[in-house]
């Protein structure tokens, strides 16, 4: 699956939306789980993380 999505900005950074259909992709509840963003060459990858959102 390919999605091309424009950055927004975010205070001093840009920020990427994630919508739900690739949330329900990962398994992710963004309200308890944290993603891990890794670098690879060129490409970044989103997975879901172990940790969970301290509350």
């Amino acid at each position: 699956m390919t999605v091309d999505r424009k950055l927004m900005r975010n205070g001093n950074g840009w920020a990427l939306s994630i919508n739900s259909v690739i949330l329900g992709f990962l398994d992710v509840n963004p309200e308890t789980d944290m993603v891990r963003y890794t670098m690879e060459n060129d490409k970044l990858i989103i997975t879901k993380s172990d940790k969970k959102i301290q509350k």
